[in-house]
């Protein structure tokens, strides 16, 4: 064979044709030509959906104007937050007022690289999507963005779907939107726990302060919280918290955002959480939610996401001191009453020596029974007549004797009842004495009121509604209607010197005696507070001693009928003031509020002031949709002469100088002061309502439902109510030079007594009663028997005849 031959041959055997090649080439051909043809569709596929999906995407430039859901706020005219109502806690705060402590933190545990990266972490979405195809947990890979789009516009569901959603919108935000929005963004929407949104809301919740004054630590502890904010927040689990807190604190040293020295610091500092007795908190429970049912009114459901701030004014230093002093006086007068027994009765171990069990049944009794403000609850843990060893729910031992035990001698005693007895497993209140001791208390059942505002425009200054308002929402200054007592003979007094009567007029302090015959029913003697008869007196003696005889002389002569209308002109309502000569003695009912705006009119020379305590009200932005028209003391609102206002005034002064109230003025060592105790029959209803030109104040104790509070001069308007009022104006008044009221036109001061000048001495009302003897103490029908009273005849109706039953004493 020749050599073309052979070289054919050869060619022939490496170039097989079509027909003889092999079956798994022709295999391959086809799987890949199937292959490419699912390639292409899949992505076709893919590409279609991709664009179907991001035509569906919300929105993301509305980001540009971030408006998230926002609070109703109620602040005090300086600007303390008072209360917060809405499902969202949050404080929208711009990314250049976001101290970077805080941004540090953050960015240190979420996203270190988020300032470099496009948004979107592909090696963490690669461990996602495994995560999900293994059904086990994800290895999280979300950067700050990725967070943000989901929280903003999708759900939490681990889709497939939710997730190309999430990377879309991402793209689109990072290409709208700048880092510092994003970030901010960030910020303000993650929910941390306790219904607080984004980290201002969350360092005043957690920490009871600002942002801007967080620690390292601190901005460490709430960085964590987002991972899982119901179980890393450091209420619910602060274990847990301190380990993710130490954790970020070392990325945060890592990422070099802190020293080492800083780290190592950081890592000690205890933490001082916020709790509901915190010294610093202002207490302005019941006015808030007074102010948050005005704005109900006006906005409805758009008041709690809306972002409103709504100024008080009241002032967060006066509402400070008005809380604590109404609360020291009702804890005051709670020492004076019986113990009634530890509030509960816990299982304990038998002894001390397994202190983890000890902590469980700690934890256990005193879950329902909660710290409120000063009165810390804990548990004995041993207990003999001279001293008692407690435990709080945070371990501290507490060992009280002495003085600390005075309160509750009855439940040391061996006689004392199972209830009332204590003993190991006794949920007990204890409170820190002035000398740093501990005292053994009880939950007050009596309750308070305190209201203070400015008489020369009705701004409220300070409201209390009551002792403790996670107990009982009811308002006492606005919706507990009680009656007066001797408070309320003022009124009667300034109608009293429209027809002539002054401070110089004579009125007899001598008994009234009303028989069967006169009131209807049962015959009726009213008595003085103090059970004696002066006889004549001049009328400013008489209101200083607050005189009931001479009372219920003066509306005889003055009239019931026009009593019941002048008192309406200080803003008393006239159905609730019967036109009964016990309308002299408080028989007719009031709130602490109407007694407040009553004693204003005499305060600002005569008008009435209409009671308001918003002063204006903004959107988040600032801009003022509302703002309170000032009141101005014009002739529309006059309400009694100023001469009238002027005279009482001098005669409510006397009462702090000499008179029921005297205590006043030494306490607080300045004569610019007047006002007027109050006492109800039986003492139920405990009063003193009082003012300086600047300022008027009205105070009321009592029990909800009415029962005596004592029988000893302690449990009075003046042993009471008037303590609580000294401690507020020493802090109002401080500042303030004394101040005498200037005498208006019209009056006339003869012998050191005002008269107004068409009824001056012996022209007007000189004497009243005088008719009338004191009981000769021997003229009595048998030995031995107590002298009988001449008989009065007061003009009374039926009615009138019955209501004089029902009379107050002071």
């Amino acid at each position: 064979m020749d050599s073309d031959t052979r070289t054919h041959a050869t060619t022939s055997v490496e170039r097989p044709t079509k027909k003889n090649r092999p079956w798994w080439f022709k295999l391959l051909f086809w799987l890949g030509l199937l292959t490419t043809a699912a390639v292409v569709s899949v992505g076709a596929l893919v590409a279609i959906a991709w664009t179907a999906a991001y035509s569906r995407l919300p929105d993301v430039s509305s980001l540009q104007d971030y408006r998230p859901k926002l609070p109703l706020r109620v602040l005090t005219e300086d600007g303390v937050l008072l209360g917060e109502f809405g499902e969202e806690r949050r404080t929208l705060t711009p990314i250049k007022d976001i101290p970077k402590v805080m941004i540090d933190a953050v960015l240190a545990i979420e996203d270190s690289r988020f300032y470099s990266h496009g948004g979107v972490d592909y090696m963490g979405v690669a461990r996602s999507a495994i995560a999900n195809l293994r059904r086990s947990k994800s290895q999280g890979a979300s950067t700050i963005t990725m967070q943000v789009a989901r929280n903003v516009f999708l759900s939490l569901e681990q889709t497939w779907t939710r997730k190309i959603y999430e990377i879309l919108l991402t793209f689109q935000m990072e290409h709208e939107l700048s880092k510092d929005q994003i970030l901010e963004i960030y910020m303000n929407q993650m929910f941390l726990g306790n219904r607080a949104y984004g980290f201002a809301a969350a360092a005043e919740v957690y920490f009871g302060k600002s942002m801007k004054d967080l620690t390292i630590a601190e901005a460490a502890i709430l960085a964590g919280i987002p991972k899982a904010p119901s179980s890393i927040n450091p209420f619910d689990n602060l274990k847990r918290a301190r380990t993710r807190q130490l954790h970020i604190i070392d990325r945060m040293e890592d990422n070099g955002y802190i020293t080492k020295e800083q780290s190592a610091a950081a890592k000690v500092e205890p933490l001082r959480l916020r709790t509901s007795s915190d010294s610093n908190r202002i207490h302005a429970e019941f006015l808030a939610e007074n102010v948050r049912q005005l704005i109900y009114a006006q906005y409805g459901d758009d008041t709690y996401t809306r972002g409103l701030n709504v100024y008080t004014t009241v002032r967060a230093a006066d509402q400070m001191v008005a809380y604590r002093a109404l609360r020291k006086g009702i804890l005051d007068y709670e020492r004076r009453q019986v113990y009634r027994g530890p509030e509960a009765f816990a299982e304990m171990p038998k002894d001390n020596s397994d202190a983890k069990a000890i902590e469980e049944a700690v934890d256990d009794a005193l879950s329902d029974h909660r710290n409120n403000d000063e009165l810390i609850a804990a548990v004995v843990l041993e207990a003999t007549p001279k001293k008692v060893t407690a435990i709080r729910q945070n371990g501290e031992i507490l060992e009280i004797s002495g003085d600390g035990l005075r309160p509750v001698q009855s439940g040391l005693s061996e006689k004392a009842g199972p209830t009332i007895k204590l003993r190991r497993g006794a949920v007990i209140r204890t409170v820190k004495t002035p000398k740093e001791t501990w005292e053994i208390t009880q939950l007050p059942e009596v309750e308070g009121a305190f209201v203070s505002m400015d008489p020369r425009d009705g701004s409220i200054r300070a409201l209390v509604g009551g002792f403790d308002f996670n107990k009982s929402k009811f308002n006492h200054v606005t919706q507990a209607w009680r009656q007066p007592g001797s408070s309320f003979k003022p009124f009667i007094y300034s109608a009293a010197l429209e027809k002539g009567f002054n401070g110089a007029t004579v009125i007899n302090d001598a008994p009234l005696f009303f028989d069967a015959g006169t009131t209807g029913g049962q015959a009726w003697e009213p008595k003085n507070y103090d059970g004696k008869f002066e006889g004549p007196m001049t009328m400013r003696r008489a209101l200083a001693a607050s005189k009931n005889m001479v009372s219920i002389r003066v509306i005889q002569s003055v009239g019931a009928q026009r009593a019941q209308e002048w008192v309406t002109r200080f803003g008393f309502d006239s159905e609730k003031h019967p036109a009964f000569l016990t309308m002299a003695l408080g028989a007719g009912s009031v709130t602490p509020m109407q007694m407040a705006q009553g004693y204003a009119v005499f305060a600002n020379g005569g008008y009435r002031m209409n009671p308001f305590m918003i002063s204006r009200v903004e959107d988040q932005k600032g801009k003022v949709l509302v703002k309170a028209n000032a009141q101005i003391r014009d002739e529309p609102h006059r309400a009694i002469d100023a001469r009238n206002a002027f005279v009482m005034s001098s005669l409510l002064q006397e009462i702090t100088r000499s008179g029921t109230a005297a205590k006043a003025k030494v306490q607080l060592k300045r004569g610019d002061i007047y006002g007027k105790t109050g006492t109800t029959n039986d003492q139920i209803d405990a009063w003193f309502v009082g003012y300086h030109p600047s300022v008027v104040a009205a105070v009321w104790i009592g029990y909800d439902n009415p029962r005596k509070l004592g029988s000893s001069a302690a449990e009075t308007g003046g042993g009471l109510s008037l303590p609580v009022w000294i401690s507020y104006m020493e802090h109002a008044l401080k500042r303030l030079p004394e101040l005498e009221m200037t005498a208006p036109e019209g009056v006339i001061n003869s012998g050191g007594e005002w008269f107004f000048e068409e009824f001056t001495r012996g022209t007007g009302v000189s004497n009243l009663g005088l008719e009338d003897k004191l009981p000769d103490p021997a003229a009595s029908s048998k030995e031995g028997d107590p002298p009988k009273p001449p008989a009065a005849t007061p003009t009374a109706s039926p009615e009138e005849k019955k209501k004089i039953l029902d009379l107050f004493r002071n």
